[in-house]
This record gives structure tokens, sequence and C-alpha cells, in this order.
């Protein structure tokens, strides 16, 4: 019976003392001091500005394998003459060791870098205005740098590869190449007008390309000499009508009216629904001549030029110049035009 009893106290006395703690717990919360930060007006709030990205118009194989039309190349006498497995190649690409004809007696110093470059000759088009040759095409093979120094040789590690480089090229000190910040995003105003400013035409593309495209590298005929340099963007374009890769004889689709348009039998006319009008159409008859497309042209006023695309400069020569296509409305063809924007 005395158990009984103290049961229910006990439990009460449990009940008691979690509401206490709980109690305390409570007061000590309210009596702590509040550390939150307290709330700025929005005109003190401090956001970062944020920094635009720059993306470059020509990535490191246009900036460093272009190539260019260069007008007086210098003299050059340091060669590719031979690599570490010359027994059994003859062509060299990224990771090779080749073998420089020049060492310390020469100046070469331990981790000169070097673009190995190709002249291939002597260049003119009968696309330019300009007479005589524009210059020497010279491509660029890679570039390597100088990992051994001996007397009178060196040895150098291709590092990074446009093309197989061959013994017999040669090689030029590499220079930094930064690259233009890309054109805003956008369609080309395909009629725009012109600007005024000077005007060439696209004499080649890298890799005998005769139908380059975006980011593909192409060779203008402006240069120094034309005021141009490096970062100058151009419109490219054609006179309207131009760009066909065929010609076609028969300029109409169908001529006017002959004997054959009309069946015997239930005779349904004589005139061909794609034939051009007739000159004269109350005096000759069907059978009159026609109002034809050339002589449409020949009478019309100016019309605008076509935009096929845009590029920006990367190097200038003297006579020439090397782009990178940045943007294209159709295809671009070798001996288009182009004008400085």
């Amino acid at each position: 019976m005395r158990i009984r009893h103290l049961l229910p106290f006990r439990a009460g006395s449990a009940v008691m003392l979690l509401l206490l703690s709980l109690c305390s717990l409570n007061l000590a919360q309210a009596q702590r001091p509040d550390r939150r930060v307290p709330d700025r007006p929005a005109a003190q709030l401090q956001i970062a500005p944020s920094t635009p990205t720059v993306v470059p118009a020509a990535r490191e194989s246009e900036l460093y394998c272009a190539g260019y039309i260069e007008y007086a190349p210098s003299p050059n006498y340091l060669e590719v003459v031979g690599g570490e497995e010359e027994q059994e190649q003859r062509t060299y690409a990224q990771g090779d060791f080749i073998f420089i004809n020049a060492g310390a007696r020469q100046g070469v110093k331990l981790g000169n870098e070097y673009v190995a470059v190709r002249p291939r000759g002597q260049f003119k088009s009968s696309l330019s205005k300009k007479s005589g040759f524009l210059g020497v095409y010279t491509q660029e093979a890679g570039r390597l740098r100088v990992v051994e120094v001996k007397d009178t040789v060196s040895v150098a590690l291709v590092t990074n590869t446009c093309d197989l480089i061959l013994n017999g090229d040669l090689l030029r000190a590499v220079y930094p190449r930064v690259s233009p910040p890309e054109q805003s995003a956008g369609e080309i105003n395909r009629f725009a007008d012109p600007s005024g400013k000077q005007t060439g035409r696209i004499v080649l593309a890298r890799d005998a390309r005769e139908m380059p495209s975006k980011n593909q590298i192409v060779y203008i005929d402006l240069g120094t000499e034309d005021s141009v340099k490096a970062g100058d963007r151009l419109t490219v374009y054609r006179p309207a009508g131009r760009g066909n890769i065929t010609r076609f004889k028969d300029e109409e689709v169908t001529p006017a009216a002959n004997a054959g348009f009309e069946s015997e039998i239930y005779r349904g006319g004589k005139f061909s629904n794609k034939a051009q009008r007739v000159k004269d159409p109350n005096g000759t008859g069907i059978y009159g001549p026609t109002v034809t497309s050339p002589d449409v042209f020949r009478r019309r006023p100016a019309v605008p030029r076509k935009i096929v695309g845009e590029m920006v400069i990367l190097s200038v020569q003297r006579r020439t110049a090397t782009a990178v296509i940045t943007r294209v409305a159709q295809e671009i063809h070798t001996g288009d035009f182009v004008e400085v924007q």
C-alpha cells in the first residue's frame, strides 16, 4: 500500500522537474545577447560588379598556326637538321626531339623558344588590284623549346604542332600573340551600307581552301601600306548576283511560247507559267521578244551588295594581312571583297 501511494508522487515530481528545466533554458536564451548582424539600409549594401568574360576571336591554333605572306623576308640560318629518331623518321610532331644547326657559339640558350616556318615561294593573285608579287607565302608548322645546348648544335622538344615539321624548316623566335576580342553576338546586317574605308579582297585561304568558314584563316591584299592594323574588323561582301560555283548557259527558266505548251485536243493555252512577260503584248503577241533578267539588271538602280561575313585582322605585313573569319551569313569564297568597318 505504501508503494502505491509513492508512485503518483514520484511521477508528478518528474513532471515538475522537467517543466522547471524548460523554463530555465528559455530564460537563459532570453538573457543571452543577440549577436545577429543588424539589417543595413539598402543604400549601404555593396554589390560587387560582375566582370564581363572576354572571349577571344581566335584560338591559340589560329594565332600561332596562321601563317602569313611576307613581302621581304629577312635572312634566316636557323634550321631543323634532324631528330632523335631520324633513322626511321623524317617528320616530327609534338613530343619529338629535333636537332638545330646552332648552339652556344651562335648564342642559343637553354629554354629558347622558336616557331618552325616553311616559306613556299612568291605569291601573286589575279584577284588583287595590286601589281606584282604580294610576298612570300610562309606556313607556320609548330613551336619548339631548346632543352639541350651543345657547342654548335642544340636539341629542342616540339611543344606544339600545326602541321608536321620537316627537315629544312626554318626557325624564328616566338613572340607573344594576343587575340582581339570576339565581336558581339547577333545577326549580321546583311544590307549594311558601305563604310567608305579601305577595301581589298581575299586572295588566299590556309590549306588551299576555296570556301573558308568561321574560325578559319584567310589572307587579304591589305597591309601596312594601306594603313590597316591588327585588330581591325572587316566586312566580307560581294556584288549582288555573284558567287555561283557553276555558271548556267540559259538565263531564264523557259521561253515565252512555242507549239508545245498546249495539247492538240484540249487546247489549254500557249502560255508558259514560268516565262517573262513579252515586251510589246499589244503588238507582237505571245511570240514576241520577252523581257529577260539581264535586261532588268542593266536598267535597275544600284542594289545592296551581298554581305556574307565578318573577319578580324590578326597580323599585318607590308602588302597583306592575315585574318580570321569571325561570323558568316553564308559561304565565303576566295575572291570575295573585304572592307574595313
